[in-house]
């Protein structure tokens, strides 16, 4: 499909869960299952915002007459989160990781952060409204060459995790409601679906990189706004996997080129196409937090430190001798191959004895043990020939550190002396102490002490 003739325009919105407790509250961001220790039920209906008029999208939710249900646990929600509370401060720790990612982005930070309110009536928020800050604009990255604009940088609190639904009611439960969120926002840059898949990628390293947000299913969302020929926009909701954004986007395409568009949210079924899910909400739905004063950014910023980019340590380690590919997932297990003596050595071991290990025993080695074993390795404390055996034993809580204590080279040269003087050959020898030290002598080593006689 040729993109260009389209004049195809995809802009990106990444949702991300930050690591830490909530946002305007002390609960921590935790996961609930089991029977709620209390149930709540909401009706919800659209208001008049600031400038007097209701929401298209708000209306639309109103009109449905459904009741919320909300699951409520004791370990992960609280009076705020049941609207029954004012909102306590913001959580610093999770403002100082998104002005972290708005340096990174070459973005202008606000002097002041006004927390808003957006009306949001689908019972995904029992107040019926989301919180959200703006706290940058005017960024860009740069992405295989070409730039690309980050228009708006915000805070904001995740909604309630959905049970289920049906025409009379929503069943949601409140352990993910108020959870922090980074919201990144980028100018209709892309011209084709793979470079929006790209773009996704390089944004989604940036978070990473700084080790401040969450990573696994449910932690980040992708919206895509499309539009083709200087059609209207369409934004798609629910991405999930960035390896779908390519085949979302061809269907949309071919959905668009059908016949008219209309201005609204779709969300993405199961099958990679998307079908209608509310109007386009108007900027009448946002009007400002009462509960909660404007954020100065200057008390904040001058604590940030930016941190090295994973692309830009995998690229170093490259330069070292490791081959990309082990590079690439050494520095995905997030340890610093920097503090070992031997860099090549300590990354193919990262790398090829999970593997190993995996293939033959069964057993997956944790990121403790593998950093533990390098450790060791590097004070010399376990040989390369025994690293094997000792992460397995690590692994089985079995390691004996007097086991894999290395051989006094010593002692080795006086029994080769003794074997060799019995008329026995090298590799006889070579057998003969491999067997029985094996493990706290390398092969390397004791091949060169037989040949010194």
């Amino acid at each position: 499909m040729n993109t260009g003739e389209l004049n195809l325009m995809v802009g990106l919105e990444i949702h991300r869960q930050i690591d830490s407790n909530k946002l305007f509250c002390k609960c921590p961001s935790v996961f609930s299952d089991g029977n709620p220790d209390r149930i709540i039920k909401r009706r919800l209906r659209a208001v008049e915002s600031e400038i007097g008029e209701k929401d298209k999208a708000a209306i639309f939710e109103t009109l449905k007459d459904k009741e919320g249900v909300y699951e409520y646990f004791n370990e992960s929600a609280c009076l705020i989160e049941l609207d029954e509370e004012p909102i306590l401060g913001i959580n610093e720790e999770a403002l100082k990781a998104v002005l972290t990612i708005a340096k990174i982005l070459n973005c202008e930070i606000l002097d002041e952060i006004i927390i808003m309110r957006k009306q949001v009536l689908d019972f995904s928020n029992t107040s019926g409204f989301q919180r959200t800050g703006l706290v940058a604009r005017n960024g860009y990255i740069k992405v295989n060459g070409k730039k690309i604009e980050v228009e708006s940088i915000c805070i904001e609190e995740d909604s309630a995790r959905k049970v289920r639904d049906s025409e009379k009611e929503s069943v949601y439960r409140l352990d993910r409601l108020g959870i922090p969120l980074i919201e990144i926002t980028t100018k209709p840059d892309m011209g084709s679906p793979e470079e929006v898949k790209e773009v996704a990628s390089y944004i989604g390293m940036v978070l990473k990189s700084t080790g401040k947000f969450k990573s696994g299913l449910g932690t980040i969302r992708q919206d895509l706004n499309i539009s083709i020929k200087k059609g209207n926009r369409v934004e798609i909701k629910g991405v999930q996997d960035l390896r779908n954004i390519p085949k979302i986007i061809d269907n949309e395409i071919e959905r668009q080129l059908r016949g008219k568009v209309n201005e609204e949210v779709r969300m993405v079924r199961e099958d990679l196409k998307t079908e209608f899910l509310r109007p386009m909400p108007g900027a009448s739905r946002m009007y400002p937090e009462t509960d909660i004063s404007g954020i100065k950014t200057s008390d904040f910023i001058k604590d940030i430190r930016i941190p090295e980019l994973i692309k830009d340590k995998i690229s170093e380690l490259v330069k070292k001798g490791v081959p990309e590919n082990i590079a690439n997932d050494a520095v995905k297990l997030g340890i610093n191959l920097k503090d070992y003596k031997d860099i090549k050595l300590a990354a193919n071991i990262l790398v090829e004895k999970p593997k190993e290990i995996k293939k033959r025993f069964g057993i997956e080695i944790s990121t403790k043990n593998l950093e533990r074993a390098l450790r060791l390795l590097d004070e010399s404390k376990i040989t390369i020939d025994s690293a094997t055996d000792a992460l397995v034993d690590m692994e089985n809580e079995k390691f004996d550190i007097s086991k894999y204590k290395k051989v006094d080279a010593k002692d080795v040269k006086k029994e080769i002396q003794g074997l060799m003087k019995k008329g026995m050959t090298t590799n006889a020898v070579m057998g003969i102490l491999m067997e029985k030290y094996r493990g706290r002598i390398s092969g390397k080593e004791l091949s060169e002490m037989i040949n010194e006689k």
